[in-house]
């Protein structure tokens, strides 16, 4: 099967693209580096020709939501009728869990506005959503530490291997579209500030943590088990534990 993969460059693009090729599958990588740019749609028409299905692994890093909400719209429109012009028959997206439920937050806004878009498209699809990724804590660190002490807030998360993650988009592409698919998640809720301590002491860094929801980027509509995937999730297969185990290794 011929899959195109979005955002083949990234983190999870890549893994998604190796996924693909070790069962054998034909894989076209979609990326500004090969000559793609999906935010104009220039280079999209020829690189779709003969692809059965999409995955779609795009992310933004802007803080703002309407910057999110524009890259998103844009790129998954782009996406739809390039693929409804080459007669792609499934398009995937990632997704996040909880995407419905947080409102403050701007790249879950523009998720949103990525889901709406799909389902509103063209393309028969499968929305993917997953939780965080084993390194989402000592991301938030990294983004909130100032002067060796980080302000972390206390959120409950499930945390994902992003190859657990990529395989998950590997086998659904090839499949039929499902719609929305259920949640997809790690086997294990875990504290976001106990996560950030161990993911340091493995790194063997000195971070002062301060658990606290007055940090700037993540607020109080996050706590509990909103983060959390619902009851009939996907659990994939590899701890937080076998993450630490392989960051020491």
């Amino acid at each position: 099967m011929r899959v195109a993969v979005v955002g083949a460059n990234g983190r999870i693009g890549s893994l998604t693209v190796a996924a693909l090729e070790r069962e054998g599958h034909e894989v076209r990588r979609i990326s500004r580096g090969e000559g793609v740019d999906v935010r104009t749609g220039s280079g999209l028409d020829p690189a779709l020709t003969g692809v059965d299905a999409v995955i779609d692994t795009l992310s933004s890093t802007s803080p703002d939501r309407a910057e999110t909400v524009d890259f998103f719209t844009t790129t998954t429109g782009n996406l739809l009728a390039a693929e409804e012009r080459a007669g792609v028959r499934h398009h995937v997206t990632l997704s996040i869990v909880g995407v419905h439920k947080i409102e403050g937050n701007a790249h879950y806004a523009g998720k949103r506005a990525q889901e709406a878009a799909v389902e509103a498209g063209p393309v028969p699809y499968t929305i993917v959503p997953a939780t965080q990724f084993h390194d989402f804590a000592a991301m938030v660190a990294s983004w909130l530490e100032q002067d060796g002490a980080a302000p972390i807030p206390p959120l409950l998360i499930q945390p994902i291997a992003p190859a657990d993650v990529a395989d998950v988009l590997a086998r659904i592409a090839v499949g039929e579209p499902q719609g929305r698919y259920r949640d997809v998640a790690g086997p294990d809720t875990q504290d976001l500030v106990d996560m950030a301590r161990r993911t340091h002491a493995a790194q063997g860094r000195a971070v002062r943590l301060v658990p606290t929801w007055h940090n700037g980027v993540f607020d109080q509509s996050m706590a509990g088990d909103v983060m959390l995937p619902g009851p009939d999730a996907e659990i994939t297969p590899t701890t937080f534990e076998d993450w630490l185990a392989a960051l020491q290794a």
